[in-house]
């Protein structure tokens, strides 16, 4: 059987690629399909040459051209052929060149790169496809009615929206609904920049991370160039494999078809704004299928679908993390990081029904920092407040995990101790004594505390407590500083 025969029927073509070296060796691997070969160097020179003499099928082999720059020019040169035919060479790193054309015209395509035998064969095969009838109306409304159904489960995703990890589960089990698809996957870009495996869902016994080699810092995973996922969210470019083996990675394409997979595609994530992308969607198809302008619009549109999820699921952890700020301002002292007094009250209310309840001691520790006005006279208030962090500082270090250290004033501190009676609360109440006058404070003297101690009487409020233990600070006071005092009953 002769190549044009193989092809289907012999027809005249027109090559265009900007590279010399391209043409030429197109010419040698695939002028026997043909009955006449022309080759230009981009649209404008097509254009010209089809003007003066048509050919049968218009060969855009897009190696070399930029979309950004030459999209218009080729989009051009696709629509004025009518609905003539249309045979695309697209690079499996960049086929978002496909959605692109197709939207200027009807074409089959045929994804590289190939060695001559290999480009020879599938050329053979992409010119059967353009010579094929458009498929029945039928076909064209089964496919429809399956993406619309994947686009509706998609959806429903955006209810797991809170968490990107659950989202991404959601949105993997929708894609499984695509016709051919095996195994569906979510990278994601981190903070720090890097790359993750959010989630995956699909045939038994796959899984990505260990294909991958690993589930997380996958840019710098040495699969990053070859798997579609992986250069579909490091380029920003919608990446097909219709062949595992022309990604030029034996060990990957093996590990694939072990699996049953024979065509990976990979689609970007957009990012909110500019630079790089947000992730990936991957699909990892059974069986090679050639995929229409309207699958691949649809898959765009999944990758927006997936960008809005991320950013609301983006939202609400910004969200939760504000409202634990905002509760921690409101709740802790700012110089000294320690419960304010509104928070130290309503913690102290919460200690009291606890030790009702549970029928155990609690203690209440009241000191401050004897003659602090005449560390700010004469060292001034930055030498002050540091004082106050280093005498918060040396008293948290001394407490249990269960205590709570209060700034109740200026200078003034509290301890609620839990399950810690009137002795045991004495015996507390030395040992802060005596951490914080060996206490070094940078640019100052060292300080000393005076110190108050109660146990919660049985029928007790906090208010009472509180003037029981600043009436025996004050008698600490009164006793010459430095010292601890135990409240009256």
């Amino acid at each position: 059987m002769s190549q044009q025969e193989g092809a289907g029927q012999a027809c005249s073509g027109l090559f265009v690629n900007p590279a010399g070296q391209r043409r030429s060796a197109f010419q040698q691997a695939c002028a026997g399909l043909f009955d006449a070969l022309r080759v230009a160097d981009g649209a404008e020179q097509a254009l010209a040459m089809l003007a003066q003499q048509p050919a049968d099928v218009l060969v855009l082999d897009l190696e070399c051209f930029e979309i950004g720059i030459d999209l218009p020019a080729l989009g051009q040169l696709v629509a004025q052929r009518e609905g003539r035919r249309v045979l695309v060479l697209c690079p499996f790193g960049n086929a978002r060149w496909l959605p692109a054309l197709m939207a200027h015209g009807p074409l089959a395509y045929v994804i590289g790169p190939l060695g001559p035998e290999e480009l020879c064969r599938e050329v053979a095969a992409g010119l059967r496809a353009a010579f094929s009838p458009a498929p029945a109306a039928g076909p064209v409304e089964a496919e429809l009615a399956a993406l619309l159904a994947v686009r509706s489960r998609a959806q429903g995703a955006l209810a797991e929206a809170d968490d990107s990890i659950r989202f991404g589960e959601r949105l993997c089990l929708a894609l499984l609904d695509w016709p051919g698809v095996v195994h569906a996957a979510m990278f994601q870009r981190h903070e720090g920049g890097d790359l993750r495996l959010e989630a995956q869902h699909g045939r038994a016994g796959l899984d990505l991370a260990a294909v991958l080699g690993r589930g997380e810092r996958l840019l710098q995973a040495p699969l990053r160039h070859a798997f579609p996922g992986l250069l579909a969210a490091a380029s920003g470019a919608t990446v097909l494999l219709d062949a595992v083996d022309k990604a030029g990675e034996p060990l990957l394409a093996q590990a694939l078809r072990a699996q049953g997979v024979q065509m990976v595609l990979g689609v970007p994530v957009p990012a909110s704004g500019p630079g790089a992308p947000r992730g990936a969607l991957c699909l990892l198809f059974g069986d090679a299928r050639p995929l229409s302008g309207a699958q691949l619009s649809a898959l765009d549109d999944l990758a927006q679908l997936a960008a809005f999820g991320l950013r609301m699921a983006e939202l609400m952890r910004e969200s939760e993390e504000l409202l634990g700020r905002v509760t921690q301002l409101a709740t802790l002292d700012a110089l000294t990081g320690v419960a304010n007094r509104r928070h130290g009250e309503y913690l102290m209310e919460q200690e009291i029904k606890r030790a009702r309840r549970y029928r155990t001691p609690l203690a209440l520790i009241a000191f401050d920092i004897d003659r602090f006005r005449n560390v700010n006279d004469a060292y001034g208030h930055p030498v002050g407040d540091i004082a106050l962090r280093t005498v918060a500082d040396t008293a948290r270090a001394l407490l249990r995990s269960s205590d709570v250290l209060v700034r109740s004033g200026g200078e003034e501190f509290q301890v609620i101790a839990p399950h810690t009676s009137a002795i045991d609360g004495l015996k507390m109440a030395e040992k802060l004594r005596a951490a914080i006058e060996a206490a070094e404070i940078p640019g100052c003297d060292r300080v000393t505390v005076s110190l108050g101690v109660a146990q919660l009487g049985e029928l007790e409020n906090g208010d009472s407590l509180a003037v029981r233990v600043n009436a025996a600070l004050a008698r600490a006071k009164r006793a010459g500083r430095n010292c601890v005092e135990l409240a009256m009953q």
